[in-house]
């Protein structure tokens, strides 16, 4: 009988509660699921512009695929904790959960997550790209992937280096095939007493018969840079296709090398005089 009793104020306390709440509660329902409606359609349209812009980039498929994944994610975490705020339910507790595994999770992938982020800076700012020849963390070498996480290069001499994402984000970088051209710079010494107006008429002439070398943006340019300790230094520099550049530079100081001798010019390197004392 009791348990008779129990149930039926059980029952008048619901049918009261509803009388009194049941309005109100059918109304934030019928809102949740007005804002849950539009909230899906809002991330949809987001998360499509978002490939797009995604599609315009030099990344990877499945790269664009997990970042379409991971704003969708988000933006539905996001929607659900707002939703639930709006029928009622306490979500102090629930948030401060939320937070602290998220805490624990962004020092236990601190790196990883750094690396992450460095990517995301690298695919929407976009210093290289696929095919560019880089200089930064100390290598340098030719993009050949970016990866999430990582870049991978590839060097003249056909190693592969992995630099984490993180670092090539925010460190210093150098990229040599953002522009149209490049200049190629030399020093080339000839020693005291030689005719440096025939050192120069020689070096010119190297030049003028090059024809990979260009005049534009600036013409040759041929000085004598410095009067070393045991060397006159002439300075050379001249405008390139990125293309030519190791070509050009290499081939001139064998030039340099092989025609010195001909026109009198002698190459001088660094010698030291040992005067010894004998005691007796």
């Amino acid at each position: 009988m009791d348990q008779i009793d129990n149930l039926s104020n059980k029952a008048n306390g619901l049918v009261t509660w509803l009388s009194e709440n049941g309005m109100d509660y059918a109304m934030k329902l019928i809102g949740a699921i007005v804002v849950l409606i539009i909230g899906l359609w809002v991330i949809k349209f987001i998360t499509n512009r978002t490939f797009k812009l995604l599609e315009k980039s030099d990344v990877t498929a499945a790269l664009k695929s997990f970042l379409k994944s991971l704003v969708s994610i988000v933006l539905k975490i996001i929607l659900f904790i707002s939703i639930l705020g709006m029928l009622g339910i306490q979500m102090t507790t629930f948030i401060a959960m939320l937070t602290a595994a998220s805490l624990a999770v962004a020092m236990a992938f601190n790196g990883t997550l750094s690396n992450f982020a460095g990517g995301v800076m690298i695919l929407f700012f976009k210093p290289f790209k696929i095919g560019d020849f880089i200089e930064a963390q100390g290598y340098m070498g030719t993009v050949k992937e970016i990866q999430i996480f990582i870049t991978i290069l590839t060097t003249p001499d056909n190693k592969t280096i992995i630099i984490p994402n993180g670092p090539l984000s925010n460190g210093s970088l150098t990229n040599f095939s953002t522009q149209d051209v490049r200049r190629v710079d030399w020093t080339f010494g000839i020693g005291y007493g030689d005719n440096y107006d025939v050192a120069r008429e020689m070096i010119m002439g190297f030049i003028k018969d090059d024809k990979r070398i260009l005049n534009e943006p600036a013409e040759p340019f041929i000085v004598l840079g410095a009067l070393a300790d045991s060397s006159v230094n002439i300075t050379v520099r001249v405008w390139v296709n990125p293309a030519d550049f190791w070509g050009v530079y290499f081939e001139m100081n064998e030039k340099f090398y092989k025609n010195a001798g001909k026109h009198n010019i002698n190459i001088p390197f660094p010698q030291m005089d040992v005067h010894v004392n004998q005691v007796k």
